[in-house]
Formats: structure tokens, sequence, C-alpha cells
């Protein structure tokens, strides 16, 4: 697993980033609130605005890129476009509802092998 801590998280701001949102006297980051000193109910005065928590490691990035890249340019040739320049000149985006980005997806068929670049939801 790899961690994830939010900015504004609890374990963030007892860490030190308390002093990003203001509730850190000058030279003081282990105190929680301006003038609290070494309150010992500093960490329950914290008002956390993010999260901590775990995610399941997936490996290395390249292999996201890879797929990325793979996606790209098969979006490319799908428009006829040779550079990233002629793509940016010659495409647009265009909004689709709920039910057609439901029926531009795999449907009505169960799949028995996942593809590294596909999830339905």
């Amino acid at each position: 697993f790899k961690s994830y801590r939010g900015m504004g998280s609890l374990g963030a701001m007892a860490a030190g980033s308390s002093e990003r949102y203001f509730q850190v006297a000058a030279g003081e980051a282990s105190a929680a609130i301006p003038n609290m000193g070494g309150d010992p109910n500093r960490l329950a005065k914290l008002v956390p605005e993010g999260i901590e928590g775990r995610v399941p490691y997936r490996g290395s990035v390249s292999m996201i890129l890879y797929q990325m890249v793979g996606g790209l340019k098969s979006g490319m040739g799908y428009c006829g476009c040779a550079t990233l320049e002629e793509l940016h000149q010659k495409t647009r985006f265009v909004r689709i509802s709920g039910a057609g980005l439901r029926e531009s997806h795999v449907h009505d068929v169960m799949i028995t092998r996942e593809a590294p670049n596909y999830a339905a939801e």
C-alpha cells in the first residue's frame, strides 16, 4: 500500500503544515493554534480539511504512461492527426449524455479478461 495524506488532513497539520492554515504562532511549528503554546489538547482543536488513507500500490508509473501514450496515438489516428499540434487544431470536445456514455462502453457482455487500461466504472 502507498500512504496518502491530503495537505489539510489532521496528520499533515500535526506534522507542521498547520502554519499554512494560520493555526500556528510564528516560529512554533508544533503548536496548533496561536497563543496555545503547549496545550495538550491542541490536536483536538485542529479542524482538518482533508483525509489520510492508503491506496493499493499498482507499480511503476511507466506502464500507466505507456497505456496513456498508446491511447493518445490511437485517438490521433481516429482523428486523422499526425502531430499533437494538428490534434490541437482539428479536434473539439463534444458533450454526451450519461446514457450515451454507458452506450459507448462495452455492454451486454460479461468481461472475462480485464484490459490493463479499461475499467467499467
